[in-house]
């Protein structure tokens, strides 16, 4: 599930979001209310259930080639994600919705890059759509999906590392 060209994504749970309006997130530690949003390359973060900790690592530029093969594995592509044992059952029931918006009004957020924002309302151009089976699009972008009994020693692995990396709602992984 991504974009097509001039589009972007909003990944929900709640299938009856007719117009999304600029809100501050609890955990957000901006001082903007934005819409958000993401683009192709990052759709596949938010391939999880909302609440899902997450670990992900993927080759970039500066990328070793010692580090690709000691986390990502040698031959295995080119980026990994990593969840607990205990998100299973969620990855496999949840119902992920994406919603099409226009990607005009909408800026690059982040340093680099990991999301875009509006700061505008912004109504989707059509009716969510489903995202279907989690584990198929890991499959058919090429990304490992690795299930883990906690997450944080690969989070500090990759975080050493010179993979190029994103964690999402880590708050809520085990201690």
């Amino acid at each position: 599930m991504r974009p097509e060209p001039g589009q972007v994504l909003h990944f929900s749970e709640d299938p009856t979001i007719e117009r999304f309006v600029p809100h501050m997130a609890v955990t957000s530690v901006l001082s903007e209310p934005y819409v958000w949003a993401v683009g192709y390359d990052r759709c596949p973060d938010y391939w999880f259930p909302r609440a899902c900790p997450r670990a992900m690592a993927w080759v970039g530029p500066r990328t070793t080639e010692a580090d690709t093969a000691r986390i990502v594995g040698s031959g295995c592509g080119t980026r990994v994600h990593a969840i607990e044992y205990c998100w299973l059952k969620a990855l496999v029931e949840v119902r992920l919705y994406a919603y099409r918006l226009p990607a005009d009004g909408f800026a690059p957020i982040g340093e680099p890059p990991h999301a875009v924002v509006s700061q505008a309302p912004v109504v989707p151009l059509g009716p969510p759509e489903p995202v279907g089976d989690l584990f198929e699009l890991h499959e058919e972008a090429g990304i490992q999906l690795r299930v883990l009994d906690n997450l944080w020693p690969f989070w500090n692995q990759v975080t050493d590392s010179t993979l190029e990396f994103s964690g999402i709602r880590l708050r809520n992984a085990r201690r």
